[in-house]
């Protein structure tokens, strides 16, 4: 079955509800029951863990060897660490990311008490009180703080509000979809990613597809702080595409227009197998694609093999510039994933023998030494280059 039509209106509309949804690690119930929500309308089976990943499944021509599509609606965030005197909150992040591109971010701090707006500021904030001196502080979460917008002078007022230490902070995304196809917000990692397999699920459904094998559309809630796809694989999985922002920056070969398929991240080299079947897809489904190599990056892929699951991985990725900062991403990359994905679930099995697990030698693959001498004397076959409008 060639790729389906992607519902680019339902791709965008999908992104944009996410994203109005705060949802730093540990704070991610609420887009999760949209998650499921969506599921229920699309008619797509689900299951949740007990901290509330979801495990949806499609149930395909056969039971196995499984496969699994996953993506995490986590984001990066904050929490209070302490309540200052001067009426103004020390953060701690949560997640990975740098205070530089939290200083001016408009946020909102969620206590027990209720919820209040407030903006990340460095600690010298004022040009014309401090002169100078505001560009040469140093950059560091010692080095900025929260502002609340509510009356907080003090220690003791912050303690009449119901703030305290441990209060989650989500970061506001700031979208915004550009008509040109350019989408620009925080958190596009990874709730563009989630977006593109509603879109994914959403084709398949509506065109009532043949799906090969039982394929299980995971979605995390902890990505961001490691742990990942760990607790929602079941044994009967064999291989996991992840999908997530890939980093289109000088010295890296993501780009913002069709798929970026990592062939290694900081944990390693990807399953061999897989990744060249997700790229010979889109070689056969004419799907404009790159490969890139992530040095500094993790992702559910990671958490699941370090789990001890026995399992295939592979990453494919929309390029996003200014990753885990104010990101950008176009509507191209999302469209052209959704497609590599419902090609991906109707395309034959290519290694049977992984429906078990464990078995002897055969069928066990082999890498083929013919294919690497023709690789070498140049006699193997390339796809033509292609352009952005492809």
């Amino acid at each position: 079955m060639p790729r389906l039509a992607i519902d680019t209106d339902y791709l965008r509309d999908q992104l944009a509800a996410f994203l109005e949804i705060p949802s730093p690690t540990g704070f991610t119930d609420t887009i999760v029951r949209a998650c499921c929500e969506e599921l229920q309308r699309l008619g797509v089976q689900f299951e949740l863990t007990r901290r509330g990943a979801i495990r949806a499944t499609m149930r395909g021509r056969q039971r196995g060897p499984g496969r699994a599509i996953v993506a995490h609606v986590d984001t990066l965030g904050a929490q209070v660490k302490r309540l200052k005197e001067n009426g103004r909150l020390e953060l701690v992040p949560v997640g990975h990311w740098s205070a530089r591109f939290a200083e001016g971010a408009r946020c909102t701090i969620f206590s027990e008490h209720g919820s209040y707006r407030g903006t990340i500021l460095p600690l010298l904030a004022s040009g014309h009180t401090f002169n100078e001196k505001v560009d040469t502080q140093p950059t560091g979460w010692e080095f900025v703080e929260l502002r609340v917008d509510a009356l907080a002078r003090s220690k003791s007022d912050l303690e009449r509000l119901g703030i305290d230490t441990g209060d989650m902070i989500a970061i506001d995304p700031q979208p915004e979809f550009l008509a040109n196809g350019f989408i620009v917000s925080r958190h596009l990692d990874d709730k563009a990613g989630v977006a593109v397999m509603f879109a994914a699920m959403e084709a398949l459904m509506r065109e009532q597809a043949t799906i090969e094998v039982d394929t299980h559309w995971l979605i995390t809630i902890a990505e961001e702080v490691g742990i990942g796809a760990s607790s929602v694989l079941v044994p009967d999985i064999a291989s996991m595409v992840t999908v997530d922002n890939g980093t289109s920056a000088p010295g890296q070969n993501s780009s913002e227009f069709g798929v970026t398929i990592a062939m290694a991240d900081q944990t390693g080299p990807f399953d061999y197998h897989l990744t060249r079947h997700l790229a010979q897809i889109c070689k056969d489904e004419d799907i404009r694609f790159s490969k890139d190599i992530f040095r500094y990056y993790r992702s559910d892929s990671a958490s699941a093999l370090e789990s001890g699951a026995d399992v295939r991985t592979a990453l494919v990725t929309f390029g996003v510039d200014a990753s885990h900062g104010y990101e950008r991403i176009h509507m191209h990359a999302l469209r052209s994933l959704s497609e590599l994905l419902t090609a991906y679930v109707a395309s034959p099995v290519e290694i049977p023998r992984d429906a078990r697990l464990l078995a002897g030698l055969k069928g066990f693959p082999t890498l083929s030494m013919e294919e690497a001498e023709q690789t070498l004397t140049g006699e193997s076959s390339v796809a033509d280059p292609q352009t952005e409008d492809d």
